[in-house]
């Protein structure tokens, strides 16, 4: 299925799902009825229930008896730092994320500018609004779709240089590290944070699971002299994956 056609339910659960993203819809707030949703959104009474129910497989939502369906609250998750990460020369995007040279693999990607959100402005220490390119990968282990990944690099940073697209021009393909160095940008710290959560529909039609499974979430942000010049989410599914770190003993 080509990028953007998605069935009616998908994309009124996705709009639904900005909103709560974004705080428009905060937690407590009961979700628009199944009445109100088929008038705002111009869609059948099946399509509007259909949106509910993803957005309730996703957790991020919940029924109540006699009362309708409200905005879950999410909890705040703890983190689990890890060491000992470093780069390697010529790393692919898909070596990026998978460092096992034993699986094959391929990727997919498609960039375009955007005003950064709350969420990705905090990540890469910008101002909410200010012009990132968002590159999302669709990458494939001996041809079947093992992960997505999401980056944002901040234009700023990137804009106007031979690298702002990560996947065209003369270093199309690189990895991070060696993109960023070729700016004069020297890529010196790397974080990560491993999370899990239920699988959005869109992830898990694409991953071949099933809405509402749980996903690995590998968050990571690659720094230069203390600043964030790269946020990206790594997302598989956990019935078929584990994150392994191989740590150096120092």
């Amino acid at each position: 299925m080509p990028f953007g056609e998605q069935p009616a339910y998908l994309r009124v659960a996705g709009d639904l799902r900005q909103k709560i993203v974004d705080g428009l819809l905060p937690p407590h707030t009961r979700l628009p009825s199944q009445a109100r949703i088929r008038e705002e959104y111009g869609v059948s009474d099946t399509v509007a229930l259909e949106a509910r129910k993803v957005l309730m497989a996703e957790g991020l939502v919940e029924g109540r008896s006699g009362s309708g369906t409200y905005v879950r609250e999410q909890p705040v998750p703890r983190r689990i730092a890890r060491v000992g990460f470093h780069s390697s020369g010529g790393c692919t995007p898909f070596r990026q994320e998978q460092t096992d040279e034993r699986v094959r693999g391929t990727w997919e990607s498609s960039s375009e500018q955007e005003a950064a959100g709350p969420a990705v402005a905090a990540r890469l220490r910008i101002a909410q609004g200010a012009k990132v390119m968002r590159t999302r990968y669709v990458f494939r282990a001996e041809g079947e779709p093992a992960m997505l990944s999401t980056s944002w690099e901040p234009l700023e940073v990137t804009g106007r240089t031979p690298v702002m697209l990560p996947e065209e021009g003369p270093l199309a393909g690189r990895g991070v590290v060696e993109r960023m160095a070729a700016i004069d940008v020297v890529v010196d710290n790397v974080v990560e944070e491993v999370g899990a959560r239920p699988a959005l529909a869109e992830e898990a039609m694409t991953l071949g699971g099933v809405p509402g499974h749980a996903v690995l979430v590998v968050s990571r942000t690659y720094f230069a002299g203390g600043r964030p010049v790269e946020t990206a989410d790594v997302v598989t599914l956990a019935d078929r994956h584990r994150v392994t770190y191989h740590l150096p003993v120092k």
